[in-house]
């Protein structure tokens, strides 16, 4: 039987790719207040904004590429039955050839309706525009988890980890909850791995100094799929 790989990504990974973080010296943060751009209270108090800063994520995303990380993981699905668990919105993952991938803060290549979260759309083109509407006639919102949501797809996550034979952790401080609690949720046998070229402490964790472009190739070699 193949071995289960989990692979918990971070906004660090898609960085490689020349997509802007949103906690980095330089980051979005810096432009632009959470309140303003990442919130239900936000999307209510100025819609016109909240899709504008959406749009030009989406813009950016599409004129991305997946770098060596992301492909390095997609590759070794044919070695190992591979689930990817990411923090980011982007879809450099499943553009990279990565087969099971779940969102945990949502999508930028999808929209959902403002009426029904569950009604969920993909978007055609770079755009959401005031007045783009959704099945029920309710305008369509992006489709990510703002500050004061819930992320429901905790609990899959959690499941997901839970079978892990090895938990490959890249581009992510294991500072923002309740994602970093997934590197906890593998069982005690799980090969833990930390890939970060300033790893935070992880006690029983294998760290690997390097950025995911360079480290997840060393995590290929340390798998033996190389």
């Amino acid at each position: 039987m193949k071995p289960h790989i989990v692979v918990l990504t971070g906004a660090g990974i898609s960085a490689e790719s020349g997509l802007k973080t949103f906690r980095d010296s330089g980051g979005l943060w810096e432009n632009h207040r959470i309140e303003d751009v990442a919130t239900p209270e936000a999307w209510h108090r100025n819609r016109a904004l909240v899709l504008q800063f959406y749009n030009e994520r989406r813009q950016a995303m599409h004129e991305a590429k997946p770098n060596a990380g992301h492909l390095e993981i997609a590759a070794w699905q044919k070695n190992a039955r591979v689930s990817v668990i990411t923090q980011n919105v982007d879809d450099l993952h499943e553009r990279a050839g990565s087969e099971s991938v779940l969102h945990l803060h949502g999508e930028l290549a999808m929209a959902r309706s403002s009426a029904d979260a569950e009604l969920i759309l993909p978007v055609k083109g770079w755009e959401i525009r005031e007045g783009d509407l959704c099945p029920l006639g309710s305008q369509l919102r992006p489709h990510i988890v703002w500050f004061g949501e819930a992320v429901t797809e905790m609990p899959r996550a959690e499941e997901i980890a839970a079978t892990a034979d090895v938990l490959v952790v890249v581009g992510t401080s294991l500072q923002v909850y309740p994602a970093a609690s997934l590197a906890w949720s593998a069982p005690d046998s799980a090969r833990r791995i930390l890939v970060d070229p300033h790893p935070p402490s992880a006690p029983n964790f294998e760290i690997l100094p390097h950025p995911a472009s360079t480290g997840l190739g060393k995590v290929t070699q340390i798998l033996g799929f190389s």
